[in-house]
């Protein structure tokens, strides 16, 4: 089906459960939109908010974090770690003004591609719903975050964004 708006979705997700189960959906051939363009990290826990501004600032129009489910993680605490960053980071975007129903926090293990389906799919179509957002594109003019990135793994990561 032909849409007036296709949304650029940003998915940053961890390499041993959400990546494992993006895969796994598609060498089972699941349908799910193609807008979602995937950053994988060794773990939710490494994922520094400031790159979600960035896939903001540069044009995403929809955010997902997703990770392993709690009492999954192979790096024993890095999705709790992540889950209270961004239940902070939550507030943060609400106070500038960021509608939270673009920004999407899940568990997806590497055997769940039918949810990763779910998910991208139930994501794609609100974020269609909702439209462009333009609040942080402006942003880009005017570059601020004061976020350091210090290792290769991170300016990679930044830099695919």
């Amino acid at each position: 089906m032909k849409h007036d708006f296709e949304p650029k979705i940003v998915a940053f997700v961890c390499t041993w459960c959400t990546y494992a189960g993006a895969d796994l959906a598609g060498t089972s051939r699941m349908q799910y939109p193609s807008n979602v363009r995937v950053v994988k990290f060794p773990c939710t826990g490494r994922i520094d908010p400031v790159f979600i501004l960035k896939a903001f600032q540069k044009g995403a129009d929809g955010v997902l974090v997703s990770g392993c489910h709690p009492g999954d993680c192979h790096y024993m605490a890095g999705n709790f770690h992540a889950r209270r960053r961004f239940a902070a980071f939550r507030k943060l975007l609400e106070f500038v003004g960021v509608d939270l129903s673009r920004l999407q926090f899940s568990w997806v293990s590497a055997a769940e591609g039918g949810k990763w389906v779910e998910v991208v799919t139930e994501l794609t179509e609100r974020v269609r719903a909702m439209g462009p957002m333009l609040e942080f594109k402006e942003l880009e003019i005017e570059e601020c975050w004061s976020g350091k990135i210090d290792t290769p793994e991170l300016k990679e990561a930044y830099n695919n964004i």
